[in-house]
Order: C-alpha cells, then sequence, then structure tokens
C-alpha cells in the first residue's frame, strides 16, 4: 500500500542504522521516484545499502559552519528533510527547513557536538528538557511548513501507545471520557479521572549474537552506539507528577519553560529503576534521559507549571541487549570515555524480541502495559537491514513522514499532539504482537526481601521506591 505521494525531494541526513533500516520502507509506501532520494552523511558506512536502491549517497559532514551550503543543493520548497544523524544541531536544521519552505522530520532533538556532555555548559542545558524548549520556541499561530520533532520508537510510537492505553483502560473500568479526545485537556482530564500516577515507558531488548560476548574495550549495541551513549551521558531526566512527596536529594527544577520535568545530577546510565513488561515480569532499566518522559508529563497536565493540579510521573526505563549492558557497565568503569570499539548488532543476531510498552500504573485496575513484541525473525522477513529494535523506529519514521505529508502545514509538532489512530494504523503490521496485559505488580513487590528498607506501603507509586538505592 502506498500512504503518500511525494512529488519533491526527499534527504536522509545521516545513514546509520535507523537511516538504512527506513530507507526500503519510504521506498515501499510512499509513492515518490527513487531518483529524488539523496543520503547525506558523515561515514561511508552505508552506502552499499543506498545502491542497492539505486538512491545517491554523499559523504559529506554537517557542521555549523557549512550546514546551510551544503543543504542549499538538496533542499528547496516542498521538499523533505528527514534528520536520522547525531551531533548535527536538530534546531538548526529545523529553522533552515521553514526558511526555504521544506518539510522535516527527526527521532530525537538534537544539539552540535558536545550538546550533550560539554562541561562548560551548565547540567540544566545539557538536559533533553532544555532541548525540548528551544524547539518549542519556533512554534507560532502563522501557517508553517509541517516538522515534526522526536517521532520515533521513542520518543514518538509511545506517545501513541499512551492513548491507545488511556482508552484501553477508560473501556474496561467503565470511564466514560471528560472531553473529546482530540483535546490536549480532554486526554489530560482522562488520566486524571483514571488516577493514573505514572507512566514508564518500559522496553526489554533480548537479541543476542551468534558470536561470543562482547570483547573488553568493545560497545556493543542494537542501534546506534553513538547515539545510546551520548543520551546516556546526559543527566538522568523524568516528567515530575503533581503526587510525588520524595524530593531526590540531588534533583533539580529548571527555571524556564513548563515545569513538566526534573533532572538529577548523574548520568542517566548510572541511575536504574524498576519497572515491568509482560514477558520479562519485573526487573531493573536504565533511566535513560528521553524527551517523551518530559513531553507526555506537559500534554496530560491539569493546570500549568509546577503548581498544576495534575500531572503524572514519566520515564522510561530500558533495559537493553545483554551485550549492550556490559558495554555500559565497562563504559562507567572507565569514567564514562567510549571504547575504542564499536560494534552494532545486525546480521550476527541469532535470536530475541524487542519488547516495547507504555506501563501505567495507579488506576484502577492496577498496572496495564500495552505495546510492540517483535522478534528478529519476524523484522527480518518485513523488511531488509532491520533488526527488531530498528524496525520499531523506522516504521514510526515511515509513518511520520505520511503524517506530515497530509499535513503539510502545522509548523512544529510533537508526537502528542498528531492523530494517533492514523500513527498506529501505518505501524501496526511492522510491530509483531501488539498487546495490553493487566498486572497487579507495582514497584514495592517482593521490596524488604533480604533487607528492611524506607519505603511507603500506602503509595507504591511515589518515585523513591523505584530508585535503587
Amino acid at each position: 500500500m502506498k500512504h503518500a505521494h511525494h512529488a519533491g525531494r526527499l534527504v536522509i541526513v545521516g545513514f546509520g542504522s535507523i537511516g538504512q533500516g527506513v530507507l526500503p520502507l519510504i521506498l515501499k509506501h510512499i509513492d515518490m521516484d527513487p531518483a529524488r532520494i539523496s543520503i547525506v552523511t558523515a561515514e561511508s558506512r552505508g552506502k552499499e545499502v543506498a545502491d542497492c536502491y539505486n538512491v545517491s549517497f554523499h559523504q559529506l559532514e554537517l557542521t555549523q559552519d557549512n550546514y546551510r551550503d551544503v543543504l542549499a543543493s538538496f533542499v528547496g520548497p516542498g521538499d523533505f528533510l528527514v534528520n536520522v544523524s547525531v551531533e548535527v544541531s536538530s534546531l538548526a536544521l529545523m529553522v533552515f527547513c521553514r526558511e526555504v519552505g521544506a518539510l522535516y522530520l527527526d527521532t530525537c532533538i538534537e544539539p552540535w557536538a558536545g550538546g550533550y556532555t560539554d562541561p562548560s555548559l551548565t547540567p540544566s542545558w545539557r538536559t533533553n528538557y532544555a532541548l525540548r524548549e528551544s524547539v518549542l520556541q519556533l512554534k507560532s499561530t502563522h501557517s508553517q511548513p509541517t516538522a515534526v520533532v522526536t517521532h520515533g520508537a521513542n520518543p514518538g510510537l509511545v506517545s501513541h501507545f499512551v492513548k491507545q492505553a488511556l482508552l484501553d483502560i477508560a473501556h474496561d473500568t467503565g470511564r466514560a471520557l471528560v472531553l473529546s479526545q482530540d483535546h490536549r485537556l480532554g486526554w489530560a482530564t482522562l488520566a486524571q479521572e483514571l488516577g493514573v500516577k505514572t507512566i514508564h515507558i518500559a522496553e526489554r531488548d533480548t537479541q543476542v549474537s551468534n558470536r561470543c560476548t562482547k570483547a573488553v574495550g568493545e560497545f556493543v549495541n542494537t542501534w546506534s552506539i553513538d547515539g545510546f551513549v551520548s543520551e546516556g551521558c546526559q543527566p538522568a531526566e523524568l516528567g515530575w507528577g503533581s503526587h510525588e512527596r520524595h524530593w531526590p536529594h540531588d534533583a533539580h527544577r529548571h527555571d524556564f519553560g513548563c515545569q513538566s520535568a526534573i533532572y538529577l545530577l548523574r548520568p542517566g546510565a548510572s541511575q536504574r529503576v524498576r519497572s515491568w513488561t509482560p514477558l520479562e515480569g519485573p526487573f531493573h532499566g536504565f533511566l535513560i534521559t528521553h524527551n517523551e518522559s518530559i513531553s507526555i508529563a506537559d500534554y496530560l497536565t491539569v493546570g500549568k507549571g509546577a503548581e498544576a493540579t495534575y500531572r503524572p510521573t514519566v520515564h522510561y526505563a530500558y533495559h537493553p541487549a545483554d551485550d549492550a549492558v556490559l558495554s555500559l557497565h565497562e563504559l562507567a568503569g572507565k569514567n564514562w570515555v567510549l571504547q575504542s570499539r564499536k560494534r552494532l548488532m545486525m546480521d550476527e543476531i541469532s535470536s530475541g524480541i524487542d519488547e516495547l510498552g507504555v506501563l501505567l500504573m495507579g488506576h484502577a485496575k492496577g498496572a496495564y502495559w500495552y505495546g510492540s513484541r517483535l522478534s528478529i525473525g519476524e523484522a527480518r522477513e518485513l523488511v531488509r537491514f532491520n533488526n527488531a529494535t530498528s524496525l520499531q523506529v523506522t516504521v514510526a519514521v515511515l509513518a511520520g513522514i505520511v503524517w506530515a505529508l497530509e499535513n503539510p502545514m502545522k509548523g512544529v509538532v510533537e508526537p502528542d499532539e498528531m492523530d494517533f489512530q492514523r500513527i498506529l494504523g501505518i505501524c501496526r503490521p511492522y510491530l509483531g504482537e501488539v498487546v495490553g496485559k493487566y498486572s497487579n505488580w507495582t514497584p514495592l513487590q517482593d521490596r524488604q526481601r533480604l533487607f528492611p528498607e524506607q519505603v511507603d506501603l500506602e503509595d507504591p507509586w511515589q518515585f523513591k521506591n523505584f530508585r535503587v538505592e
């Protein structure tokens, strides 16, 4: 099925695992001439994939000094820029596309090199909260070319999972919608009425390699290593719920913006949190900073700022592939200096799934997980140049492109503001088993099993009970 037609040019900036994985999806589901697609990337990696589809490949590094000159020959009025790069400013490319009249999409809000880790920047300005606020400044009441920001799997697809999960819980508990579900306040009020206190983006990747376990001095992952390490080194962040009574000792608020989140003075990849998925059960995930932790908490806020009457606590709880966990352990031991060798697991994966969903807790039915369970075998049968992790991202990129082509003058748009049914309709054929499961699990389950702890048995949803002290 062709979901949309595009008569203009399309340029993919960056061509790692996501760029390579989304190209066959674009050619399969968007009616356009492959000769009008260009790849602009800093590395030679992926040229054979571009050649396979007769797509032009240009090894050109974008910098603060040259990005306008380089892109001027690829992007103009009516064209589309898909940004899946690292260390290239999303804000800069977004502004450029607006000026030339082009559509835009990215999977995260990326700064220029060093923006995540430069010690000369205050921790507050190295957060996704600050990056998001800088992009939201581009929102306008006037019609502008559509710029879809942060639309991969997470951030992106999970925001649509949240809406479907809220409707499922409302149906199963007999609660009617308070306002139109197309309204931001309607969704926020629904979450409040249902009693949702916290939302985890709960992910467990069990993909394994047919090669030996990772070597010393090697970082292994199932998706972008540079991207994972960068976000893992940012301050840990989470959307901060209105019900929270505990204040982490190293937590800070921002003195600007929507006040939907806080950050901790520690790398996200150093902080583990308790979470749950249906197949894995309870697990420890890493509190990796992600834009959806901030945008979902903001979108579901009733009231304003720090004085909101309702807001859920939202955070990512990520257990990557086991070799990636070993890689993170070694990275932390080297004081966050990246290993000299990198290995992206793709063809070598022998088995495993990526179980990615949203876990809504505190409502009348306890906990509800809704999401995708996609195996490596299914991913390979569906689309070339993908594994289970990358396909959950690339199909969401495809859906975001289609939505932008169908809504070309919406200005800056976050996933939470898009038509979730349209997005899920495009994505579902590529997500393996899409399921919703209830559970009575709470973060207090099996706590105090070995030693006494200071926990609030009456309120298992406070963030203090998620932390590994």
